[in-house]
């Protein structure tokens, strides 16, 4: 927090004297964010435990004792967030704006490094905007649970911040979006783990196209289409030799989503046919569907996850909140021919999560309890389906409770 206070002193200081720029404008905004958890078992939960997202499988010791199955929790501030909003001078017709957003969730397990969310400059006219720069990933969208966990609806609803560049277009009531996405934070897996280096050797960005309706009534849907495009490795050691390879997987995803907002209460739900999306902390992933046996080029497939959840809410001061989620593996389009596989939850077979929340919301606060059990069921890998066969269930029950002091 030191760090959070001395940014503030700076930032304070220094725009005194550069705020007054003709035609510029600046709005600070951000929060001081605590969150107390408690856990019944060990989980897939990165930032320490505050990102929380399903239990992991039993891990038996010598007795048979689960190793796993230790509660754990703690209390953690370092998500509290700064964020500037500014506008510019027009440029011809287009009105100019720009962010920058921080927090303190770092990058893999440090979290107490100072990390961009968001930053970015955008060009807006009466119907269309560019922008260019790093903001949230269009499958992540205008429609995402509004609940208390920091997952915000993971691994059920994509969650991730990347550099893109993006055009949106409003015709009427019915807005299209068209973004092409690299990845800096949030990486694709690999033969050599998480890395950006699968979609820097692609030299084929991700893209997204889709398109949001909005009634004027309180409705909102859309739809989307997703591609991703990796090269896994460039160069494969076969019988002990070293051999240039020309490896790619390609990997369509599909989403809709839907909202309804009510004078007090809102409804929201939204459903994927997800591949390849653990970019996005989705269940997800790829293997192997064939090995050459003159130089070990391999060709992969990638998993098929249908992944839905609903979320619904009532009241304003007083607030209730509910969410469910669920995961289902349905395997491969090829068969595997190595058990050797990448992404986040290949062994699962199915996962459903459920919400049950409860705030306390007053101008800039937010005091709130939240209850959230989830069960996995894993099993082992059936090579000619990529499916999840011969299950088990775990159970994680997770208590949350949150305080907020918004500005």
């Amino acid at each position: 927090m030191k760090k959070l206070i001395l940014l503030l002193a700076g930032i304070c200081m220094f725009f005194p004297a550069t705020a007054q720029k003709k035609d510029f404008t600046y709005k600070f905004y951000g929060f001081v964010r605590g969150d107390l958890f408690y856990n019944s078992r060990a989980n897939m939960a990165p930032i320490d435990g505050n990102f929380y997202l399903f239990p992991l499988d039993k891990k038996p010791d010598p007795d048979g004792k689960d190793l796993n199955a230790s509660p754990n929790g703690s209390f953690y501030t370092f998500t509290s967030r700064l964020g500037l909003d500014m506008t510019g001078p027009n440029v011809g017709t287009a009105r100019t704006s720009a962010k920058i957003e921080v927090d303190f969730g770092g990058f893999s397990s440090s979290n107490t490094m100072l990390r961009v969310r968001q930053a970015y400059v955008a060009l807006d006219w009466d119907r269309s905007q560019v922008l260019i720069g790093h903001t949230w990933h269009p499958l992540f969208g205008s429609v995402f649970p509004d609940m208390l966990n920091l997952s915000t609806g993971a691994p059920f609803q994509p969650f991730n911040r990347s550099p893109q560049l993006r055009y949106q277009y409003k015709a009427g009531k019915v807005k299209l979006t068209a973004s092409a996405i690299w990845q800096l934070q949030y990486l694709s897996s690999g033969p050599n783990g998480m890395s950006e280096e699968y979609i820097k050797n692609s030299c084929v960005p991700e893209f997204y196209i889709g398109a949001d309706y909005t009634s004027g009534n309180g409705w909102l849907a859309g739809a989307g289409i997703h591609l991703i495009s990796l090269k896994p490795r460039t160069s494969s050691v076969w019988n002990e030799k070293t051999y240039k390879v020309n490896e790619r997987m390609t990997a369509l995803s599909y989403e809709a989503h839907v909202k309804y907002t009510g004078r007090n209460y809102t409804f929201a739900a939204k459903s994927l046919m997800a591949s390849s999306l653990d970019h996005t902390a989705l269940i997800g992933g790829y293997g192997i569907s064939a090995i050459n046996p003159d130089n070990g080029e391999q060709e992969y497939t990638p998993y098929r996850h249908s992944t839905s959840w609903v979320n619904f809410t009532y009241g304003t001061k007083w607030k209730g909140h509910f969410f469910a989620g669920y995961t289902k593996n349905l395997g491969t389009s090829d068969a595997l021919v190595s058990p050797v596989k990448y992404g986040m939850g290949l062994d699962l077979d199915q996962l459903l999560s459920t919400n049950i929340a409860f705030s306390y919301n007053l101008p800039h606060w937010q005091i709130g309890l939240e209850y959230m059990p989830s069960t996995a069921w894993y099993g082992e890998t059936d090579m000619a389906s990529g499916k999840v066969v011969d299950t088990h269930s775990v159970t994680n029950h997770r208590i949350l409770g949150l305080v907020m002091y918004y500005f």
